[in-house]
């Protein structure tokens, strides 16, 4: 599970004010790297002092280019090294996508509740790990007692909420993609498997650090069981056996994040260039952690 590098906050639990603010919470009540706040009315998203809009990283313009330089002046303090153009750009891509996606899944595995989450309603300070999101409609099920605020729609059964779930995600993501793919020379198919895998990977982390680890995958087995365009994968996920016979889980990712170009022999676990004994390897010596 590979997680991007956040700081933590220290922020207290905000009050539930929205049928969001209690998984929210909850997120980062297990992870304090990140802290979601919600907008209130008439608010406008932060700008300036570390904030970028997800809209602006959309354009691919002035913006993209400030966030990409924070990933450029990270790999030459921490690799000694310049870092090719397009892996900057998948390293910022997976440090904004993978906590953006926490967003819909959060709420939708804690609550069964999926917010649309737009690219206009979404700002990320990344060194202080806070995002800002204003969630104005979402799907929920019948007799939740959310049914009944305000932006509810009511979907008859989970099928239809994994629907609305793959949807949400998709139209705050597909912009986002825009934005970054040219920097990244990837084409639609290979960047729609990184969104993937970092819908995967976030929730999987996420519920790991909730102990509902078992659950998360069998539900993103069914959130993306690999024919729900525009995704372009399953959630991969298999089981592999350690040295003393215990059940190890794993999944392969469906692109590589291109770490290898920095460190070769430095692969992550999840990684289609890892082989299984390698993987084994790094499960049973390596803690999960929030690298």
């Amino acid at each position: 599970m590979t997680v991007p590098a956040l700081l933590p906050s220290g922020a207290a639990r905000p009050a539930a004010t929205s049928p969001v603010a209690d998984s929210y919470a909850r997120l980062t009540e297990v992870f304090p790297s990140l802290v979601v706040r919600e907008l209130t009315d008439g608010e406008s998203a932060p700008r300036g002092g570390g904030w970028v809009g997800a809209d602006e990283l959309a354009t691919g313009g002035a913006a993209l280019d400030a966030f990409l330089g924070w990933d450029n002046a990270q790999v030459l303090r921490d690799y000694g090294q310049q870092a090719r153009p397009d892996v900057i750009a998948s390293f910022g891509l997976h440090r904004y996508a993978w906590p953006a996606c926490l967003l819909v899944t959060v709420p939708w595995f804690l609550h069964r509740r999926v917010p649309r989450v737009p690219v206009a309603d979404v700002a990320f300070q990344r060194v202080l790990g806070r995002m800002t999101v204003r969630v104005e409609n979402f799907a929920c099920l019948p007799g939740d007692p959310a049914a009944a605020l305000p932006g509810a729609r009511v979907v008859p059964d989970e099928a239809a909420l994994r629907d609305e779930a793959r949807a949400a995600l998709a139209e705050h993501l597909e912009p986002v993609l825009t934005g970054f793919g040219p920097r990244m020379r990837r084409r639609s198919h290979a960047l729609w498997g990184m969104a993937t895998d970092e819908i995967v990977e976030g929730l999987w982390y996420v519920a790991h650090l909730l102990g509902e680890e078992q659950r998360a995958m069998a539900e993103l087995e069914l959130l993306l069981p690999g024919a729900t365009a525009p995704y372009r994968a399953s959630a991969g996920f298999r089981e592999l056996t350690g040295p003393n016979g215990e059940s190890l889980p794993t999944r392969d990712r469906a692109t590589c994040c291109l770490f290898y170009t920095l460190r070769p022999d430095d692969t992550c676990v999840t990684c289609p260039r890892t082989c299984d004994a390698d993987r084994v390897r790094k499960l049973i010596t390596e803690p999960v952690t929030s690298g």
